[in-house]
């Protein structure tokens, strides 16, 4: 106990906060955050400004200092899709598509493809936002049933069950047509 004691007075308050509290951040973070490395980015920043405001964090007790953490880590979310809105990003698919000499790669099929996946991308839109986040969590993001349920503080059988009924939904709207 001293030697912990110790350890602690050693330290700043902010790595003593990113231990306690970064866990939580970063998956509150990544709750609304679907690149894995955008979140960690964030995240980061949120422990930076945390350290900008060491003296103001000092004064506050451990319960105010996590809302204070939370509300700068919504707000740099917030910014972040602020930015995204401006950017115009390409997929390197796209790129890739766009030097490519491979005969699959020309015009008439890449149009062909990008006209399914705009098809695709509306028919997602459809579904309710719960499950559009877990089919891009899973799909997108390439996370398990598993996370995605610690993510979202959901049992992974009602995980599975709704990417289940989503699939099927999709399924049964491509056939219809």
């Amino acid at each position: 106990m001293q030697q912990q004691r110790s350890f602690q007075e050693g330290t700043s308050l902010v790595a003593l906060l990113y231990q306690r509290h970064a866990s939580t951040i970063f998956l509150s973070v990544r709750r609304h955050i679907f690149s894995l490395e955008d979140a960690e980015d964030i995240t980061l920043e949120v422990f930076l400004a945390a350290l900008e405001q060491e003296v103001v964090l000092a004064g506050l007790s451990d319960p105010l200092q996590l809302a204070w953490l939370r509300r700068v880590a919504h707000n740099k979310v917030v910014d972040h899709y602020r930015r995204s809105i401006h950017r115009q990003a390409v997929a390197l698919e796209a790129i890739d598509e766009m030097f490519d000499e491979d005969e699959t790669r020309a015009p008439e099929p890449v149009l062909l493809r990008h006209e399914e996946y705009a098809l695709l991308r509306r028919r997602l839109a459809n579904l309710p936002p719960q499950q559009q986040e877990i089919l891009h969590l899973r799909f997108a993001s390439g996370l398990r049933s598993r996370e995605i349920a610690e993510l979202l503080n959901k049992r992974e059988g009602t995980v599975r069950s709704m990417l289940a009924r989503s699939l099927n939904f999709l399924r049964s709207v491509y056939e219809r047509q």
